[in-house]
């Protein structure tokens, strides 16, 4: 997952100062975030439209590289990090200042890289339980809403997975179902990915079927998002190499109804973001049914803590009926 950070970085050298940020201010323990929206109103092609785009900031020293997002029971969000750490906070309403909650999920070493790569986050709604998927070790766990007591779990079907493009995607389906996705291809020049159907929670040693995901053609799959009708949207990302480096994302819907065990299992792109206004890398998407029945897609952007990118949270709306 990190190996294209490597070849940011070293363009970045080459880029012009212009897209290099200003220093960054003293980092602190604010609990705040800073909002301003981004006027973008055709940066979305598709079937979906662009409600409002926000970048967000903030002076706190745990802030930034988000890779998953989940909805909670009061509407709020809460959005993971690579690096362990959380952010609470709702739907932002105005610019400016805005109260938020950041902080780490209980126990994390922020030092301890393998046991902080977060990159997927799911909620049951009912029992308020969360399932992380990390990366680094190639494991789920599952913690209670609090966070203060865990289940880890390494399955074996994901021990031969790359350690650095582990469980990048993770769903819990409304029947109780988890899909679980690798950012790594099967081969360098593949565009299909292994993945994971298990019949019920996880860390209960379940026995997973085997599939293949296949991505549009260069992007590779970081999150997916359950809707109301049983489908699924996969966010898939692309990073292209230029000055300055860029990324194009892309909303695929597909049907769990269509996984056959060691079968191909793909969808319908419905959104695609290449507009440099709101272009970033988005690692994290959320989805909620709203009063007419269209549906609310959110997008969070990992920003990895590099001058280039962004911390991009993005409202979508999408009647799919249309």
């Amino acid at each position: 997952m990190r190996r294209w950070l490597l070849i940011l970085l070293v363009v970045a050298g080459l880029t012009p100062l212009t897209w290099v940020r200003s220093p960054a201010p003293q980092r602190d323990d604010d609990q705040r975030i800073l909002v301003e929206q981004l006027n973008a109103p055709d940066a979305i092609s598709g079937a979906m439209t662009l409600d409002a785009a926000w970048h967000l900031r903030s002076t706190n020293r745990y802030f930034g590289s988000y890779s998953a997002l989940v909805l909670l029971d009061d509407g709020q969000f809460l959005a993971a990090s690579d690096r362990g750490r959380t952010l609470q906070f709702a739907e932002p309403r105005s610019d400016g200042p805005q109260s938020a909650r950041i902080g780490s999920f209980a126990g994390r070493d922020p030092f301890k890289k393998q046991q902080t790569d977060l990159e997927s986050l799911v909620r049951d709604p009912e029992s308020g339980r969360f399932w992380a998927g990390f990366e680094g070790l190639n494991a789920i766990e599952r913690l209670e809403g609090d966070f203060r007591f865990s289940v880890v779990i390494k399955p074996d079907e994901m021990q031969d997975w790359a350690s650095n493009s582990g469980p990048e995607a993770m769903v819990r389906l409304a029947d109780g179902r988890f899909i679980v996705i690798s950012e790594g291809a099967e081969s360098w020049d593949s565009q299909g990915f292994p993945a994971l159907v298990f019949p019920r929670d996880p860390v209960l040693n379940t026995t997973p079927k085997r599939f293949i995901f296949t991505a549009p053609d260069g992007f590779r799959p970081v999150d997916m998002a359950k809707l109301p009708d049983g489908r699924v949207l996969v966010l898939v990302r692309q990073f292209r190499l230029g000055i300055p480096p860029t990324f194009h994302v892309k909303l695929v819907l597909a049907d769990p109804a269509e996984i056959a065990e060691g079968k191909s299992w793909s969808g319908e792109t419905v959104a695609t973001i290449t507009d440099p206004r709101l272009a970033d890398n988005y690692e994290g998407v959320a989805a909620a049914e709203n009063a007419d029945k269209s549906i609310a897609i959110w997008l969070i952007s990992d920003d990895n803590n590099a001058t280039l990118q962004r911390t991009l949270l993005v409202k979508l709306r999408w009647n799919p009926e249309t």
